[in-house]
């Protein structure tokens, strides 16, 4: 397996099922082969691999989703976090495939997240199909691909903005989510949604968990202190800390200390 190219092309490819093939055949590669050979860089990405499957507008023109008991709003947040995935796909390749000086673990945890992200993503996307959409039938922004871009010649800025930041992010968002649509769990349709997203707010704790643990790798090899360096990092890229909307539990689950939440604005953390 040409491995680097490989991922090149899982990254570039708008199908989820080459995605799928080659993150698993990736994952088998690495449990035999400790060193890997590279012999150029990693391409810079010039657009999302979405791009041919999605309109792409500013987000103020997304639609709004209004009242969960109509199926237009269920379909524009079921897919609201199916494009999330799908991002979240790439940005778990490009991890892997753009910072070739990382250990072998950090590969490996990458594509393991991007396997994750992948059975998210089919997850969702036949959610869409029950509600006789798919991914593309409505537009997205590419917020989370231009964040990827501007991080794409730095392994610790990639670590703190995508897990650290963007990320946990999620991790504050999905049970507020969740808590909205209990009352409407009577649909058996909105049952279903909230189990998948009680099983992706699990595994995503390990995502942001794995970016946490290379995060502060990076930050031991540059000799710097991980939640100076944080701070540092959001705030060169104008990221605002959120501390109002802060998951604590999930979290600490995740990596963050209790004096890194209080430093970032958290009221309370014990």
């Amino acid at each position: 397996m040409d491995f680097y190219a490989q991922l090149e092309l899982a990254l570039f490819s708008d199908d989820i099922n080459t995605k799928e093939l080659i993150v698993n055949e990736a994952i088998e590669y690495l449990l035999t082969n400790p060193t890997l050979e590279c012999n150029d860089s990693a391409k810079v990405q010039e657009l999302p691999s979405y791009s041919t499957l999605c309109t792409i507008v500013p987000p103020k023109e997304l639609p709004k989703r209004g009242d969960f008991s109509k199926n237009e709003a269920l379909e524009a947040l079921v897919h609201s976090i199916a494009h999330i995935e799908f991002s979240a796909i790439d940005l778990a390749i490009d991890a892997a495939y753009r910072f070739r000086d990382m250990p072998l673990e950090y590969k490996r945890d990458w594509l393991k997240v991007a396997q994750d992200e992948i059975r998210h993503f089919k997850m969702l996307d036949a959610l869409l199909m029950e509600l006789e959409s798919h991914y593309g039938a409505l537009p997205v922004h590419k917020g989370l691909f231009e964040i990827s871009y501007k991080t794409r010649e730095s392994a610790i800025e990639r670590m703190a903005v995508i897990p650290r930041y963007f990320e946990a992010s999620g991790l504050d968002v999905n049970p507020k989510i969740i808590q909205k649509l209990q009352s409407h769990k009577r649909n058996p349709f909105v049952h279903k949604l909230i189990e998948a997203l009680e099983l992706i707010y699990q595994e995503e704790i390990d995502h942001v968990f794995k970016g946490d643990k290379w995060f502060k790798f990076l930050s031991e090899m540059e000799g710097v202190e991980p939640e100076m360096r944080y701070l540092d990092i959001i705030t060169k890229f104008n990221l605002k800390s959120r501390a109002a909307q802060f998951n604590i539990e999930g979290r600490k689950e995740a990596g963050f200390s209790c004096r890194e939440l209080l430093n970032l604005g958290a009221k309370e953390c014990k």
